[in-house]
């Protein structure tokens, strides 16, 4: 189906970052996107992390703003992606980067992901390698099929270990809550998790208006996608360079070693004192990393 544009002309600061408001639609999705700096030549998309959970990366926008066009959008079915009847299959989150890369005339473009984001890069590389100059893989999923079911279990462990006996009865229960399709019990898990994941790293306050971002549906219907997808394959020879980073304290265990293996010539960093969003908790060391690859 052709993509529609429309575009809100909504020109605002957040942060100081200058940014376009545009929704794309994309068969029955429409995609809130927002384009920074758009003169410049060079493109790169973001993709948050969830599934089904909304981050802006305005710290990460702020570092490449100056330099680069940044894209960055709530995935389908988040915040105010509206997606009313539509799937969630691995080939619709690959076929909604295509629209806005169609509809923002875009040929080539790097791919920064984070946490289920860096998993969504890897899908749509491993589909579009024509269309990627680079991939940026921060603290991501290791992998689909099985290895996302050693990946949602280590996570588990992560949030186990670091709650009180209270905090971990109560995400149980909203989990549950959550799968039985209530937004306010995703809500209140993710709650405790992005507090779980900033323990040791200071204070950082989790806004309301966040939290209402998050809807079952698409965290649902994702997760079941994602363990249906084919394990994705090894790449032996990269056409675009690939730096992975994780954070000495990150939330993955062994089945990162399924990702290192899948992408042998990729370089990996470890980003001391942070946890699973480098940006939050390192955000001096993560900056050197992401303008060194930036800058080559």
């Amino acid at each position: 189906m052709r993509t529609l544009i429309l575009l809100l002309s909504i020109f605002t600061f957040m942060n100081s970052t200058a940014q376009d408001k545009i929704l794309i639609q994309n068969g029955l999705t429409t995609l809130n996107v927002k384009v920074y700096s758009k003169n410049n030549i060079e493109t790169i998309i973001l993709l948050h992390g969830g599934p089904g959970v909304p981050d802006d990366m305005l710290e990460v926008v702020s570092q490449l703003k100056d330099r680069y066009k940044v894209i960055t959008f709530e995935q389908r079915g988040v915040g105010e992606s509206i997606c009313f009847g539509c799937s969630f299959k691995m080939e619709d989150y690959i076929s909604d980067i295509d629209a806005i890369a169609k509809e923002l005339n875009i040929d080539k473009f790097h791919l920064f992901g984070h946490s289920w984001g860096g998993l969504y890069a890897q899908i749509y590389a491993s589909k579009k390698p024509e269309n990627i100059k680079s991939l940026f893989l921060c603290s991501p999923g290791s992998g689909t099929n099985k290895t996302w079911k050693k990946t949602e279990n280590e996570v588990m462990v992560f949030n186990k270990d670091i709650t009180t006996s209270k905090e971990w009865f109560n995400m149980g229960w909203n989990s549950l809550l959550g799968m039985f399709g209530s937004d306010n019990g995703y809500q209140k898990v993710f709650s405790q998790v992005l507090k779980n994941y900033h323990k040791g790293y200071g204070d950082v306050k989790i806004k309301q208006e966040f939290l209402e971002k998050i809807h079952s549906r698409p965290i649902n219907k994702t997760r079941k996608e994602i363990k249906k997808y084919p394990s994705l394959k090894l790449l032996t020879a990269s056409e675009f360079p690939i730096l992975i980073t994780y954070g000495d304290g990150d939330v993955y265990g062994n089945s990162k070693n399924d990702l290192l293996k899948r992408y042998p010539t990729a370089t990996v960093e470890t980003i001391k004192n942070s946890g699973h969003i480098p940006w939050k908790h390192n955000l001096n060391e993560f900056n050197k990393l992401l303008n060194a690859f930036y800058n080559n």
